[in-house]
């Protein structure tokens, strides 16, 4: 069978869930990913009230949908990053509290512990998001970075993360972590530091995106190849980039997305460049038969429009792996 094609409801937290969920239906979508923002999961409630993770499952099966997988991103963001005023408006007021730094890291830590407990009392075993990273700021090597600092970084994320993942193993829901830029793992040689610096945790695994990859010049079907086993969601998003030079180059020139001068830009899926046959294949060679879940980011285009066309794409491109070898009828033994 083809995998389900969900849509994350992050980028649509503005619309109440029920309104979502009439329109996702409507588009095609199998389920949604549910964001823990807005009202479309709320994970104090789902651990305080006994009938409230039964409430989200039927209001979703009322019109055909179904979830597959949550996502806690923004909490997450907190739980290593150097805090500042940018996390105050993504941060839920309990979170940020009075802001003092480590405050706010350590209550972020303890909202995610609760947010595997909280996927645990849905009935879903995954739950994407971010790390932070505290050593983000020390990407481009100057003043020159001494490689104590980095180690340090990722000392400093497991140590935050172990007791994290503890818990997530312990009610057998596994953390998906979306390799992208700001956080621990970025790129296929940062990913590898991290899942050393932990141990190889089990509860530890990643929520592929290839658009995160491809516009920094990551091969991103190398990623699938080397860390299959680890891919535990997969997020269907794709991007743009210049094949000649622009104004402002991979950094971004600090222009907003979907300005003329940048040198790439998210594009909805069949619109940009990631190769998706190819992500595809490797997706089936790596065992991997969960959602593909449109997480729909375009500036240029209209979102309904955009997520409907993007459902119908993903039912064209995707395909069930082979049982069997294509030339096995041609034995007569």
């Amino acid at each position: 069978m083809p995998r389900p094609i969900t849509l994350f409801t992050g980028q649509w937290a503005d619309l109440p869930l029920e309104t979502l969920a009439e329109k996702a239906a409507s588009w095609g979508y199998d389920g949604l990913e549910l964001a823990c923002w807005g009202d479309h999961f709320d994970v104090e409630r789902a651990l305080a009230e006994p009938d409230y993770c039964e409430g989200r499952h039927a209001l979703l099966a009322r019109h055909g949908l179904k979830v597959l997988a949550i996502s806690n991103h923004l909490v997450g963001q907190a739980v290593c990053d150097r805090i500042d005023d940018r996390h105050r408006s993504i941060l839920p007021d309990a979170i940020w509290g009075d802001g003092e730094p480590e405050g706010v890291r350590r209550r972020a830590a303890e909202a995610m512990a609760d947010t595997a407990r909280a996927a645990a009392a849905l009935g879903v075993s995954v739950v994407n998001g971010f790390t932070g990273s505290s050593i983000w700021h020390l990407l481009y090597s100057f003043p020159p970075v001494p490689e104590a600092s980095l180690d340090a970084g990722y000392a400093d994320f497991a140590a935050r993360w172990t007791p994290i993942l503890d818990v997530f193993a312990e009610v057998g829901v596994r953390f998906a972590l979306e390799v992208h830029p700001t956080e621990i793992a970025f790129d296929i040689s940062s990913t590898r530091r991290t899942l050393d610096a932990i141990g190889g945790h089990p509860a530890f695994g990643f929520n592929y995106d290839p658009s995160h990859l491809a516009y920094q010049g990551v091969d991103c079907v190398a990623f699938i190849d080397e860390f299959g086993d680890r891919i535990h969601h997969a997020h269907m998003k794709d991007v743009w980039w210049s094949e000649v030079p622009t104004r402002a180059g991979v950094f971004g020139g600090h222009l907003p997305f979907g300005h003329p001068d940048r040198h790439w830009d998210f594009r909805s899926v069949g619109r940009g460049r990631v190769p998706f046959e190819d992500v595809l294949r490797a997706l089936n060679r790596s065992g991997y038969d969960g959602p593909l879940s449109v997480e729909w980011e375009d500036a240029g285009m209209d979102r309904e429009h955009g997520a409907a066309e993007a459902c119908a794409t993903l039912r064209r491109l995707d395909f069930p792996p082979s049982q069997t070898a294509f030339d096995a009828a041609f034995d007569q033994s």
